[in-house]
């Protein structure tokens, strides 16, 4: 097994850091706090300078101020002494964290919530409450990341200077910074803005998940446009329930937080979010349905005649008063049809004219931009695809994307599930994988700190439960190690089958007990299918290019 050599906690921050630095008083920071309606006091020397913020003591730089997050098992003021032995100037705290960084001998700004108070601060010393790049946030389960590309591609073919915060990276005008979380934390986001602003950029399309939400990443944070894609399934793990999983979505699109809200409603949940949000709303439907939405509030958007053109579709988006927008994806899957949609609608919400976003749409085709693990084509016969469909809903949508019409052409689908992760969805979508594909290969994903067998397992007898009860054509079978079931897969694969790798994208490791190992779906792909005999596409002409168009 070959590890990833991973880079320093130190040298992961600096790459958020503006290339100049703040330079503000801890005292004029609990003043700021207070004029923003954060109740903040000063324990110690007010006047020591603060250049930049940090969550994590490992990787505090010199002239941070730590922020010592209470956890579960730790309060973050335990590490207070290490923070200062890396050069921290004073420490964020609560009470119970003032008292227990006493031995830090540092500074302390006090206040109730570290995780409320963080953001707001970050925002403050970056200086990224009135003088960000204009931010446009999309969030939902599915196609957060689809969409973020499209807009960043509409965005450069406009003419704009454009940054990218999301799952597989971040691009400040084109530089790339290593992406570890899908939302990185307040204190981070709020540096990259102020570098992204220094390096003359206008606007940034950001991924939002319900975790950043949850704990407060982007505290601190006003979006101009946020944009809603659907709701399924995930993530019970933290929230527990749908409800609450909706709840924590819902707070992006209160008007304290949006200007403006995109919203698809093509479900129950889109349409519960058009009636919640307080901000001025926009709905999208991209799929056929009845007046039971005409209830809803705001500017209505909807799809229409739509026709498949190759892999991708043509079609129209049409609003209120004969507004008509014509646009096409070189993306499969309606699915991504719907992610196109939005993108176009939360560029126009932010302020392009119509007239303007049809001009880019006829010239350069900006949402036929290649988006990494994304439905991404690794071969043409057989058609082998890489696609990060990791819940039930996106696996029935990647494997009903990736069939075609070739009469006895089947669809062979590799995955597996999450450990120490939901696990009420695992049998979930062994089943959907029978009922939608021909041959299920069930393998390993990421098991994290769990036993990989038991995780196959579940996953496994959901699929071989629906062929038996429903009476199922589809195989189901276990291969692992990975590499070992795509190779199984490209083995059993005709010219004209379709061999669909779900689950890890552009994922290029595998976490196992603690340990980042090698494993790239697509790399391993493209080996199994020059060893069958196959022609791939030449390595390299997959790959992501948000900057041009395709």
């Amino acid at each position: 097994m070959v590890s990833i050599v991973q880079p320093t906690p130190q040298d992961a921050e600096r790459a958020f850091r503006p290339e100049t630095a703040p330079h503000v008083t801890l005292r004029e920071l609990a003043d700021r706090l207070g004029k923003s309606g954060i109740a903040a006091r000063v324990e110690g020397n007010g006047d020591v300078v603060v250049s930049g913020v940090c969550l994590d003591s490992r990787a505090v730089l010199p002239g941070d101020i730590y922020a010592a997050v209470p956890g579960a098992r730790n309060h973050g003021a335990d590490f207070a002494t290490a923070a200062a032995a890396a050069g921290a100037s004073a420490v964020l705290a609560d009470q119970d964290g003032a008292r227990r960084s006493g031995g830090a001998d540092l500074p302390v700004l006090v206040v109730d919530s570290v995780r409320a108070a963080v953001g707001p601060l970050a925002a403050s010393l970056y200086d990224t409450a009135d003088s960000a790049p204009a931010l446009l946030g999309v969030t939902g389960t599915n196609g957060k990341t689809t969409t973020t590309y499209f807009i960043t591609s509409l965005l450069r073919a406009l003419g704009q200077r454009t940054g990218l915060i999301g799952t597989i990276e971040i691009l400040a005008d084109g530089t790339r910074i290593p992406s570890v979380l899908t939302t990185p934390e307040a204190p981070q986001l709020h540096a990259l803005l102020g570098r992204m602003r220094g390096a003359g950029v206008d606007t940034v399309a950001m991924e939002v998940s319900s975790h950043s939400i949850d704990y407060e990443r982007v505290g601190g944070m006003r979006f101009d446009v946020a944009g809603f894609t659907n709701l399924t399934q995930d993530h019970l793990d933290l929230h527990g329930s749908m409800d609450a999983y909706f709840s924590t979505k819902a707070r992006l699109f209160d008007a304290g937080r949006s200007t403006r809200a995109v919203i698809t409603i093509d479900d129950e949940w889109g349409q519960r979010m058009a009636h919640t949000s307080d901000a001025d709303v926009l709905t999208l439907r991209t799929q056929p349905g009845d007046d039971a939405v005409s209830d809803l509030p705001g500017e209505a958007w909807q799809v229409a005649s739509l026709v498949q053109r190759g892999l991708g579709h043509d079609f129209e988006l049409r609003g209120l008063g004969g507004a008509v927008l014509r646009a096409h994806t070189g993306l499969p899957g309606l699915f991504n049809v719907s992610n196109a949609a939005l993108a176009v609608l939360m560029v126009h919400a932010s302020g392009v004219p119509l007239e303007s976003l049809q001009r880019v749409l006829d010239e350069f085709d900006p949402l036929t931009v290649a988006v990494p693990g994304r439905m991404q084509v690794i071969c043409e016969e057989p058609a082998g695809i890489v696609d990060f469909a990791h819940n039930s809903d996106a696996l029935e949508r990647a494997i009903g994307a990736v069939r075609g019409d070739r009469p006895g052409a089947r669809v062979i689908v590799v995955f597996g599930a999450t450990g120490d992760r939901d696990a009420t969805k695992r049998s979930t979508m062994g089943a959907i994988a029978a009922r939608h594909a021909d041959v299920v290969i069930v393998t390993d994903d990421d098991p994290h700190t769990e036993d990989p067998a038991g995780i196959r397992r579940q996953v496994l007898d959901g699929a071989l439960r629906a062929i038996d009860e429903e009476g199922l054509s589809s195989s189901a079978s276990e291969v692992f190690p990975r590499a070992d079931a795509i190779a199984a897969a490209v083995a059993m694969a005709r010219a004209e089958d379709t061999i669909l790798v779900a689950g890890r994208g552009h994922e290029v490791w595998q976490e196992v007990n603690g340990v980042n190992v090698a494993l790239d779906d697509r790399v391993e792909l493209r080996r199994a299918l020059e060893a069958a005999g196959f022609t791939p596409r030449p390595a390299g002409t997959d790959a992501a290019d948000p900057a041009g168009n395709g």
